[in-house]
């Protein structure tokens, strides 16, 4: 794979043939990065009822061991891009892939479940840096002619990392103790730190009369407004309360300050003339629309195919681990068909898979059962997978080199606040559908109309996202045309 990724490395970059082993063991610390940052996520979520025992806690309680990873990724994404941009994306990511390391060795000792938890949050900083950092390398490692390629790498480096987290979790987790989950992150961690040390292209320092200061205003406003909209997104018990009322207005209002603050600092967290780019306004929006839809498979699968199906959790976990698996396998395939037609017609090929698995998902389960689930996914999955390749790589093909860190940043975070709102809100459209409070003890049809009803909702947003890819590209079109007034 990472062969055909260099082989057309531009010569007077790469330094000719001598560089392409360099450039290959670069690409590799980049995608062990995205590798651990995906497995951390979905490693810890296994051992949710065994840290419940542990700790002698509530479910509600051991939530935050997720909760405090993924809010810590959500808030600080954008922050930590930026940083890159400016103290140098080289010394930063080594510097989050040791605070991961570390992270996960407080975790694997942590005595009480707040040290834990607290731990977990020190990781999932770590972890934002991994995720904003290496996509923002591609652009330094890979000429463009294979930037899809590399982005087809790292989206399959992620998907393994999804995929690889419940199962070895599980076998770690009974072999050994829950402990082991996150102490297996260290020797993975100390090989990422050691190949990105080697092999990374060194920071180049820009000029003293180049360099721009850190919007720590605009920092601070952000992270607090994303850690009062993931908040009102997640707690309670599956009901909107007035407190997710008050922190989704909070966040309300502390975009407005996040604009005024933005618009008058002198070096902004992110520049707001950014958006006026049609292009990557629609990207980061679709972007957001998408990982929505993905993240239902994720919420309302397991109680179809455990209620629905009747399927014991070991067939659940089995037929759950289908998606990452076929996004394993099909990314790298999806970087080069990229990289051979193009990013637009490619988004638009890819969501109009998406919408297709998603009317799939509506109807096949309830007519095939458990076969109908899995053709279903066989379809969504792989448009999903060519979709990341093609989205990413059209923001980041022509990103000036100073903006690498954030906009990487920011699509990393249209992303997580998709998977944030799919968590919640797809999750609040399957427990209306199918008419019960208590999704865990209802009944097989009741499950079965909320499933039909939460992928037709589904096929609805990509649908809104393809409309928006078609308009966007439109727009990007013009205002590219010479002697355009606008």
């Amino acid at each position: 794979m990472l062969k055909s990724i260099i082989a057309e490395r531009d010569e007077a970059a790469s330094g000719g043939a001598e560089r392409a082993p360099s450039v290959r063991w670069a690409l590799a610390s980049l995608s062990l990065s995205m590798l651990l940052s995906s497995l951390g996520t979905s490693i810890a979520n296994v051992g949710l009822p065994t840290l419940a025992q542990a700790f002698n806690a509530s479910f509600q309680e051991v939530q935050w061991v997720v909760l405090a990873y993924l809010l810590a990724i959500t808030t600080l994404i954008v922050s930590v891009g930026r940083l890159g941009d400016i103290i140098g994306r080289r010394r930063l990511l080594l510097a989050g892939i040791a605070l991961f390391t570390v992270a996960s060795v407080l975790c694997g000792v942590a005595p009480a479940l707040w040290v834990l938890i607290a731990a977990r949050a020190a990781q999932g900083l770590g972890a934002a840096v991994m995720m904003a950092l290496t996509m923002a390398f591609v652009g330094e490692t890979v000429s463009k002619a294979k930037t899809g390629s590399a982005m087809g790498l790292l989206g399959t480096m992620s998907a393994i990392g999804t995929a690889l987290g419940p199962s070895l979790g599980g076998v770690l987790i009974s072999g050994l103790s829950w402990r082991a989950i996150f102490l297996v992150n260290i020797p993975l961690g100390l090989l990422a730190f050691a190949l990105a040390y080697r092999y990374l292209p060194r920071d180049i320092r820009p000029p003293k009369a180049h360099t721009v200061g850190f919007d720590a205003v605009g920092t601070l406003l952000l992270a607090l407004t994303l850690a009062a909209y993931a908040l009102a997104m997640t707690i309670g018990r599956g009901s909107f309360g007035l407190l997710n009322v008050g922190l989704l207005l909070a966040a309300g209002f502390g975009a407005v300050l996040f604009v005024f603050a933005e618009a008058r600092a002198a070096s902004p967290l992110i520049r707001l003339a950014l958006f006026r780019d049609p292009a990557l306004s629609a990207s980061l929006t679709i972007s957001t629309l998408v990982a929505t839809v993905m993240m239902a498979t994720l919420v309302v699968g397991p109680f179809y195919l455990s209620r629905g199906l009747k399927l014991d959790p070991a067939h659940v976990g089995m037929v759950m681990s289908i998606g990452p698996i076929i996004s394993a396998l099909s990314g790298v395939v999806a970087g080069r068909i990229v990289d051979r037609l193009g990013t637009s017609l490619m988004v638009t090929v890819a969501l109009v898979e998406m919408a297709a698995g998603s009317i799939a998902l509506s109807v096949l389960p309830s007519m095939f059962g458990i076969a109908g689930y899995i053709v279903a996914i066989t379809v969504l999955t792989p448009g999903y997978q060519l979709f990341q390749a093609a989205n990413n790589t059209a923001v980041m093909i022509d990103i000036r080199p100073d903006q690498r860190g954030v906009i990487s940043g920011l699509l990393n975070l249209s992303r997580n606040l998709g998977l944030v709102t799919g968590a919640s809100v797809m999750g609040a459209v399957f427990a209306l559908a199918s008419g019960t409070v208590d999704i865990a003890t209802a009944r097989a049809e009741d499950v079965a109309s909320g499933i039909r009803a939460t992928f037709a909702a589904a096929a609805i947003l990509i649908v809104v996202a393809l409309a928006i890819a078609v308009v966007g590209s439109a727009l990007a079109t013009r205002r590219s045309l010479p002697g355009d007034a606008s």
